[in-house]
């Protein structure tokens, strides 16, 4: 049978300003079809290609696809619905897939707006690709859906949603099929070489209310340091990779394993630099660390230090100071690693003195690039449901990190936009004058200053931040600023509380309410009901902790039912914070 994978053609002018970023999910999915003896495979990528949808409609009719499928975050599900319904067009005994972490939890509204797509993958698509595969094949798909664990779709009228996909218990398995992608197409502007986003686990341990990822993937899975750095050496030697950014939202959480990955890139000596995002309080943990990292190639660290004012940190459960931030800063910057300091813009109580408070902290830590970034409630995140009637745009395509969906009580949005705007133009015209031209590190110097061509180039073009679609050409224009939101989008429907979703995330809230007893009574918790607990546990899923951990840790903290039906609560910290780290036996065996 014959398999065609398609990227959306979704652009925003945010992280897609430093390059066109190869999309990593199908190499990992073409990897799993191949393992499983499917090789009639192909990979279109809409979004790089820039395809219009009668080019797309041009390839269904040429290539004759059996099965296609598409992934979506939230910002891009409607285009992905869309191409999906073009297949449908073309012919419709094609079999549409539709996966992603929006479609996961938001399949109730994917599948009641796009009737035409026949199932969603939820969750981790390799082993449901492949199972997709071959009851169509077989010719079992229209009669035996609900055998295949992991999907959701129609029928009869209603929604079916099946029991969850095991997770990869090995991912050292994994092994993606990276010559599906167009090389040539994936350049990194900062460097002019080409990039990559291969990973070194699946997952988070810690359990943020503003963050999904633990849901999505439900077990936090590390891969054998080495095998990674295999994979890196492939990347570099078969597809002249030279930058490559570790897709973990925070890689250094597991401490043993990165360091060993940073060991294994320092004695291969691979021409390759790359980048990460991580926490303040990891850098502060590994400062006798840094020199490693960086000789092992690490140049670019993105640190969440969210917010200038310390309200907005405990408003974001961070528990890392202003005074941790800047001393995490300092740190980078004496190793020669490039700092990048993230703020988070647009709450409900943004007013023009909080935001000019992140740029004068943002002076004041000195940073090597700073990001504004509009808060983005993800509609299937706790804090989503916490907002309640604050969030006003249900407008998906406009959840994308630059456009503001809260509207502030103090301001406008095109108000918000332009102090952005006046934060980014002061900050690095200081950059670009006085920061980047005089530094005295090569490489260093010359990343920084292309960096600064990527924002110009960008801000040429008017992709930056979506500022050409939104009409916004400086304060002048203020006035005229059109966020061209679909009204007409109401409130979306929310995901079902069902199989391993609502397993975790029961056991989040747990842990949660056990927390707020113990302050509310100033005295620890001894034990707190998890209710579903052993189901939990039966189905491998590990109970998930508050991001930062605590003297309990994963999996230690997983211990026998009591008679009274109880369990020991590990008090929950908020992400970030706390002495404590992550065991370093959690995530795979030394």
């Amino acid at each position: 049978m014959r398999v065609l994978l398609i990227h959306p053609n979704y652009h925003s002018g945010g992280a897609e300003i430093a390059g066109n970023w190869p999309p990593a999910w199908a190499a990992y999915l073409a990897g799993a079809l191949k393992q499983a003896g499917y090789t009639d495979f192909i990979f279109v990528d809409a979004m790089t290609n820039n395809l219009s949808e009668d080019e797309v409609r041009a390839i269904f009719e040429k290539e004759k696809p059996d099965l296609v499928g598409a992934t979506s975050i939230t910002p891009s599900i409607y285009k992905a619905e869309r191409l999906l319904q073009i297949a449908k067009e073309v012919n419709p005994n094609i079999v549409t897939i539709l996966g992603g972490i929006h479609a996961t939890f938001m399949y109730q509204q994917v599948l009641s707006e796009a009737p035409w797509v026949d199932a969603i993958a939820r969750g981790e698509g390799e082993a449901i690709l492949v199972n997709l595969c071959r009851a169509i094949e077989d010719g079992t798909w229209a009669t035996d859906r609900k055998s295949i664990k992991g999907i959701a779709f129609i029928e009869d009228g209603k929604i079916v949603a099946t029991p969850a996909e095991p997770p990869i218990a090995d991912v050292d398995t994994i092994n993606p099929d990276w010559s599906i992608l167009e090389w040539d197409k994936y350049i990194y502007i900062p460097m002019g070489v080409r990039v990559a986003i291969p990973n070194m686990a699946r997952g988070c341990p810690f359990t943020c209310s503003f963050c999904s990822q633990w849901k999505f993937w439900r077990n936090y899975r590390v891969r054998d340091p080495k095998k990674v750095v295999d994979e890196i050496e492939t990347l570099v030697r078969d597809h002249k990779v030279g930058f490559f950014i570790l897709a973990d939202e925070e890689p250094t959480i597991h401490r043993k394993k990165f360091i060993q990955f940073c060991e294994e890139m320092e004695r291969r000596k691979l021409p390759v630099l790359w980048g990460i995002n991580t926490r303040v309080t990891d850098i502060l943990r590994d400062e006798e660390l840094l020199p490693l990292y960086r000789r092992a190639g690490l140049v670019h660290v993105s640190l969440g230090t969210e917010a200038a004012a310390q309200l907005k940190l405990d408003l974001f459960n961070k528990e890392t100071t202003i005074a941790q931030n800047k001393k995490a800063i300092e740190l980078l910057q004496k190793n020669g690693i490039v700092a990048e300091a993230q703020f988070i813009v647009g709450l409900e109580n943004e007013t023009a003195e909080t935001l000019e408070q992140t740029y004068q902290m943002a002076m004041d830590w000195g940073p090597d690039m700073a990001n504004w970034a509009m808060y983005t409630p993800w509609p299937f995140s706790d804090l989503f449901r916490d907002l309640g009637d604050k969030v006003e745009i249900y407008d998906f395509e406009k959840y994308n990190f630059v456009t503001p969906i809260i509207k502030p009580a103090a301001m406008d949005r095109a108000e918000l936009l332009d102090r952005v705007m006046n934060n980014y133009r002061r900050f690095y015209m200081r950059k670009s004058l006085f920061h980047y031209p005089w530094i005295r590190d090569k490489v260093k110097r010359k990343y920084m200053l292309g960096c600064l061509k990527a924002f110009l180039k960008s801000g040429f073009e008017r992709k930056f931040y979506d500022l050409g679609r939104v009409d916004y050409w400086g304060p002048q224009s203020k006035k005229k600023v059109d966020f061209k939101f679909d009204r007409n989008r109401t409130a979306a429907l929310l995901p079902l509380a069902d199989d391993w979703e609502a397993a975790a995330d029961k056991a989040r809230k747990a842990r949660l309410k056990a927390a707020e007893k113990e302050k509310a009574n100033q005295q620890p918790v001894d034990e707190v009901e998890l209710e579903d607990t052993a189901d939990i546990e039966a189905k491998g899923i590990v109970i998930p902790m508050a991001c930062g951990g605590g003297k309990d840790q994963l999996p230690d903290e997983v211990e026998e039912t009591t008679e009274a039906g109880k369990k020991p609560a590990a008090v929950p910290m908020a992400c970030g914070g706390g002495k404590e780290q992550l065991a370093e036996t959690v995530g795979g065996d030394d």
